[in-house]
């Protein structure tokens, strides 16, 4: 299905056709037409699937049909300031030629951003994007007014719930108009979503997209080993793989800290990016990672999602993702825009049962490869779990094994709430 074909705002149309966009994506389709027609959505779809765009130009579309000045109108809640950064960019890239506003309201930013947040909580801003934290910081300061609050969106609720803020969107939830239409998106539906769902949806349209599996071009592989083989195996890995740039994944800032100082010692040029670091800090890294100065970046799963660099040819796995979407989100970070890319798991002698409940996911056994002799002795692989698809041991080898998502390159620049000037002028 074409975009021309929902009887998009005239404005609308010319934002997404600087973006390069012509056809619709799966979650696209289904998910625009009960927005468009005001009903509540709850959708369980991942990043990749161009869910960002599924809510942007529908509520952007309603904004413009009755536009009023003076008003946060739109308020999106994601779990991190990555995320809030990219859907901000994309929202500025798709209203360009139109006169709405938005501004990203995220912590661990200068006291200057937290001026211009202010600015368009008191003033008015039509889109809001904002992590939960920094907006109940502002609540507390008494001035936000969100009176004429018409939409509010959920994005990656599921991350947000695990992360812990499920009594901040609670407290934001209170402050809100009882008369709104709401948007909620989960990569999983367990039963704490749904229950947020009844709290918050009304009479919600349900749509569900398959969970999306790793694209075939990515080489999937896996190497079982015990916990202290790990730092050396990553290090043999970074050595002998071919790669323009790769990112390691580690499950705790803790870990990700200790494998960048080892890895730096090594001799590697190698940043990392993890909740400590101020959110200049994180730019600054990811820029040097984008360009290819950094040619190896550390991280935890904050980089999982919200992140969209096309050169990376290989994600290594330093501890087993907690859940098998995780394990999705990591990889894909690789082999994206038509490339080619490897992913490598290092599983410990604990991580067992974990990894078989992602190759159940996955409806495939990853292939496992030989542990290198000079780190000694590694453990079979024992996943203990009827079904997992698992099974084989740790020393053995293995055969080798459409529309992009919407939030990079091709896009005009964006315009950004200004205190001066909180309207652009279409």
């Amino acid at each position: 299905m074409r975009f021309t074909e929902f009887n998009f705002h005239p404005q609308i149309l010319e934002g997404i056709e600087a973006s390069g966009y012509e056809n619709a994506t799966p979650v696209q389709e289904q998910v625009i037409p009960p927005i468009m027609q005001g009903r509540d959505v709850i959708a369980s779809a991942q990043t990749g699937t161009g869910k960002t765009a599924a809510f942007l130009l529908p509520v952007m579309n309603r904004l413009l049909e009755h536009h009023v000045d003076g008003q946060v109108r739109c308020l999106i809640i994601v779990p991190t300031r990555e995320l809030a950064i990219q859907i901000s960019q994309h929202m500025e890239g798709l209203s360009y030629f139109s006169n709405l506003s938005s501004i990203a309201v995220y912590g661990g930013n200068d006291a200057q951003n937290f001026v211009a947040e202010k600015k368009a909580l008191q003033l008015g801003a039509d889109i809001i994007v904002c992590t939960p934290g920094r907006m109940i910081a502002h609540l507390n300061m008494g001035y936000v007014d969100l009176k004429g609050l018409e939409f509010l969106v959920l994005d990656e609720a599921d991350r947000m719930l695990d992360m812990g803020f499920q009594d901040d969107i609670n407290r934001i939830v209170k402050v809100l108009p009882e008369k709104r239409q709401n948007l909620l998106f989960s990569a999983t539906m367990p039963e704490k979503i749904r229950s947020l769902a009844k709290r918050i949806l009304h009479d919600p349209v349900e749509i569900n997209i398959a969970i999306s599996r790793p694209p075939e071009k990515i080489v999937q592989r896996a190497y079982v080993v015990y916990e202290p083989q790990k730092l050396p195996l990553v290090k043999i890995l970074l050595k002998k793989t071919p790669y323009r740039t790769a990112l390691v994944f580690c499950s705790r800032k803790q870990s990700v800290k200790q494998l960048t100082r080892e890895l730096k010692h090594g001799g590697f040029s190698v940043g990392e990016i993890h909740s400590d670091l101020e959110q200049a800090q994180r730019e600054e890294v990811l820029s040097s990672f984008a360009n290819g100065r950094l040619p190896v970046l550390v991280a935890t799963d904050i980089l999982s999602r919200g992140i969209d660099i096309d050169t990376i040819d290989l994600v290594i796995n330093y501890d087993v993702p907690h859940d098998g979407e995780d394990y999705v989100h990591r990889i894909g970070r690789t082999a994206r825009a038509e490339a080619d890319g490897a992913a490598f798991t290092l599983i410990s002698d604990k991580e067992h049962t974990r990894f078989a409940a992602i190759e159940a996911l996955l409806g495939k056994e990853v292939p496992k490869e030989p542990v290198p002799e000079q780190l000694g002795p590694a453990p079979a692989y024992h996943p203990r779990q009827r079904g997992s698809g698992g099974g084989g041991g740790g020393a053995r080898g293995g055969r080798p094994g459409g529309q992009r998502g919407h939030g990079g390159g091709g896009r005009p620049p964006g315009r950004r709430f200004d205190r001066n000037q909180p309207r652009k002028q279409g």
